[in-house]
């Protein structure tokens, strides 16, 4: 998968084989494998575009966020700029080989602001985290259960374990009032991090590469 961008446009090239050419199309230099296909949007059924297996991906701009079923459903892969040459450097819980749906994901200009709730529905012991990635909830003096969230400034992905490892969950503004509406199968979040936009935030928490 290769993205490409200009001012506010996202491209997406997939790829499962890996025999490199170069195209130039609409002013944009694409390197593509020998069967691939451009993306401009969220794509709900990569099997109808002929991809039942991704090898690898490549990210020029984004984020974007791949799953593991259709129509945007299963495990979570969040997609920043740089490449992954394997199935299991964009999965942290390394079980999941399957990719079936992508999207760009929604990025807000606010300054990054996120409440985490021990409880449903906005209840419980309270943890406000601003500007800031937390690689361990428990160094921060808050348990490992986050049942609701309310983001109210940027775009965050939690992680199940600490260290930003196991099942990722993308968080996009707004309410999140049962952990069930951002795909977890429990009330579990270890480590929480910033997702960066890298036309409005030049300086990544994420290593870029040339």
């Amino acid at each position: 998968m290769l993205l490409r961008c200009g001012l506010g446009d996202a491209w997406l090239l997939w790829s499962t084989s890996g025999i490199w050419s170069t195209l130039q199309t609409a002013g944009l230099t694409i390197d593509y494998f020998d069967f691939g296909f451009l993306l401009n949007g969220e794509c709900r059924n990569l099997c109808e575009k002929g991809f039942d297996r991704i090898g690898s991906i490549r990210v020029e701009c984004g984020p974007w966020v791949g799953y593991e079923q259709q129509s945007f459903t299963g495990e979570m892969f969040m997609l920043e700029k740089g490449e992954y040459p394997r199935w299991d450097t964009w999965s942290n819980s390394y079980r999941c080989d399957r990719f079936m749906s992508v999207r760009p994901v929604r990025m807000d200009p606010q300054d990054h602001k996120i409440c985490l709730y021990e409880c449903m529905n906005f209840e419980g012991r309270k943890m406000e985290v601003c500007d800031e990635d937390i690689p361990s909830l428990w160094s921060y003096g808050f348990q490992d259960r986050v049942a609701s969230i309310q983001v109210t400034g940027g775009t965050w992905v939690g992680y199940q374990y600490p260290g930003y490892r196991g099942y990722q969950y993308v968080f996009e503004m707004g309410p999140y009032k049962h952990w069930n509406e951002w795909g977890a199968h429990h009330p579990q979040i270890q480590s929480i991090r910033r997702v960066r936009d890298m036309q409005t935030h030049r300086r990544g928490c994420f290593e870029m590469t040339a």
